[in-house]
């Protein structure tokens, strides 16, 4: 292993601030980003997805471009590209989201191509961490380096892809303690890349035989994932229709050792709602057509009217006016103890409340009031108060939709009016503080 090796890496959210971070123990660093505000706040040594400790990452935060200045370690943020020319090894790790009409959405992937063939130079690997359908990396990227840079593809230049395995919030699992699958254009770049992240990876590594093995490894982790979310929301379904509570039903059937313990829920995020219309899509143009995906894709997306419409019928129930209630929301991110709000499906949840004219106010103490607004056009609130309210400004229901730590202590039925209902879409609360949990 070169121990000289010089990284870019491009894209620094979620999943390559903390891979950044990581290579900066043993090796020189450049991360770039194209939000200037987010380079700032990292290089001054803070995090706003609170995925890294301000401490640790200061440690590995160096003042100039490590490229040309004498350090044998160290990270440094830019948006300017001539700072990123003088690397060996580019780490890819932009977004790859899906257009209104759930088709994979490559922009981002050809945009960052397009910038690192313009840096490229014989010898250089190119990495790509972005989760995509079996292919797209020789088939969607390389084209884009080669015209670019001019270089020939294995023999000028070479790319390896290693799915990432990023999992926000949980300080637990992080990228250092997963275990990382690697692949490369050639047997021997495989080993290159594979022994790259070997260096930093304290989990391990696993060699797959080829790049698209490696791509499609990725896209049927979340998809699998999704299948069985989508089990247990049909079952949620079924059983409300019976009166029978699904967390009782699923803590009696966990009781067998081989039992797979998934929950109900709504399924957002970048991840798991996302990733399976990839598959899907691939697996359209090559002649096939995706039933139990696309089933489970619908079916965890109905979910959102589901919930309202269950928190409705509760209501009517109880004699409780739907127009004009008033309604807590509780949580917006897409998962507890994070802010990232993407593809969130709570807001699916209010969106619908809001369509049949009740009043919906949502707080989450781990969200940014103006992105949400900014993307879904939600108002929330990181810091309300809701302790001592008089009888006329409790709230006629309350909705848990996220798991939030902070959620956990709260007294609902402090919050609610007598006749108020509330439905835990997490189960977080035992079924004798709620009206009803999914």
């Amino acid at each position: 292993m070169n121990k000289k090796y010089k990284i870019a890496i491009i894209g620094l959210g979620y999943v390559g601030l903390p891979l950044a971070r990581l290579f900066a123990t043993k090796y020189t660093v450049m991360g770039f980003d194209i939000n200037k505000g987010r380079v700032e706040e990292i290089n001054a040594g803070y995090d706003s997805t609170t995925e890294i400790d301000n401490d640790v990452l200061r440690s590995v935060i160096v003042d100039n471009n490590p490229f040309n200045s004498g350090y044998d370690n160290g990270l440094r943020c830019t948006s300017v590209y001539d700072e990123i020319k003088y690397a060996d090894v580019y780490i890819i790790t932009v977004p790859t989201p899906v257009d209104r009409h759930n088709r994979p959405d490559l922009t981002p992937l050809y945009t960052a191509s397009n910038m690192v063939g313009k840096a490229l130079k014989k010898g250089g690997i190119v990495i790509y961490e972005s989760t995509v359908y079996p292919g797209v990396t020789e088939e969607e990227c390389v084209p884009v380096l080669e015209k670019v840079s001019g270089l020939k593809f294995n023999v000028d230049f070479f790319v390896g892809y290693s799915p990432e395995r990023i999992n926000p919030g949980d300080k637990e699992h992080t990228v250092d303690k997963i275990l990382k699958v690697t692949s490369g254009s050639t047997p021997e770049i495989g080993k290159i890349v594979d022994d790259l992240y070997k260096s930093v990876i304290t989990a391990g590594t696993h060699l797959a035989p080829t790049i698209k093995v490696a791509e499609a490894s990725k896209v049927i982790e979340n998809s699998q994932r999704d299948i069985n979310i989508a089990f247990m929301n049909e079952l949620a379904k079924i059983f409300s229709l019976m009166d029978i509570d699904t967390h009782d039903v699923l803590e009696a059937a966990g009781t067998k050792w081989n039992f797979l313990k998934f929950k109900p829920g709504l399924v957002g995020g970048h991840c798991i709602g996302v990733d399976p219309f990839y598959l899907a899509q691939k697996a359209q143009e090559i002649g096939y057509h995706s039933e139990l995906i696309l089933a489970a894709r619908r079916l965890n997306d109905s979910m959102g009217a589901f919930v309202a419409s269950q928190v409705v019928k509760l209501m009517i129930r109880n004699d409780i006016k739907i127009k004009g209630a008033k309604i807590l929301n509780l949580g917006i991110t897409f998962k507890e103890n994070c802010p990232d709000i993407r593809n969130s499906k709570a807001v699916d949840v209010v969106t619908n409340l809001e369509d049949y004219g009740s009043h919906v106010i949502t707080y989450d103490p781990w969200a940014n009031p103006s992105e949400v607004y900014d993307e879904y056009g939600v108002n929330s609130y990181c810091d309300f108060i809701l302790n001592d309210l008089t009888e006329d400004k409790k709230f006629d229901a309350i909705i848990v939709t996220v798991a939030h730590q902070q959620f956990l202590n709260l007294n609902l039925n402090h919050l609610i009016k007598e006749k108020g209902v509330i439905y835990d879409v997490k189960g977080i609360f035992s079924k004798e503080n709620v009206n009803k949990r999914l």
